[in-house]
């Protein structure tokens, strides 16, 4: 059994107009979404194998806070410059790359590809995972190549809105 949380960035921030998208920091929601998501994976036990992470500014702080608050090995931690702007066939290829040491595998990259890997593999429509969204998805195979388009099931989909109080 191999499990994939892909996990879309928390919130950043448009207020510098002249930043570079890929240099956008993360906004106070963000912050404070990030935080409480990395308290919900500590509290259901949640510790991935490897952390793969785009490398834009917002990604990489999501992944460094989210890995604080579960106490994960930040060496467990991996940039992939493929996660930004990435497309279904790229994720794919990082993932059949994966080694089979690993068990559970954290990707937190942005939308729309994480939406749509997050669909094809499992089937499900998911129309759009939120900012700072946790969709694990099982497989039940022994290798990260045996992976394929619908080969995957849900086992939760969470995100910080809905836990909001009306």
């Amino acid at each position: 059994m191999k499990k994939i949380y892909f996990i879309r960035h928390a919130k950043s921030s448009w207020k510098d107009e002249m930043l570079a998208d890929f240099d956008r920091p993360l906004n106070g929601r963000g912050k404070r979404d990030v935080v409480f998501m990395g308290k919900r994976l500590k509290m259901f036990d949640v510790m991935p194998d490897l952390i793969y992470t785009s490398p834009a500014k917002r990604a990489e702080k999501t992944t460094r806070e989210l890995a604080r608050e579960i106490n994960c090995d930040k060496k467990k931690i991996k940039s992939i410059d493929a996660l930004y702007e990435g497309s279904y066939e790229s994720y794919l290829e990082l993932i059949h790359s994966t080694d089979d040491k690993h068990a559970s595998v954290f990707i937190i990259a942005h939308n729309p590809a994480i939406t749509e890997v997050g669909e094809r593999l499992s089937g499900a429509i998911l129309s759009n995972i939120p900012t700072c969204a946790i969709v694990c998805i099982s497989f039940d195979v022994s290798s990260f190549k045996e992976i394929t388009e619908e080969s995957g099931h849900i086992l939760f989909f969470d995100y910080p809105k809905k836990h909001l109080k009306d």
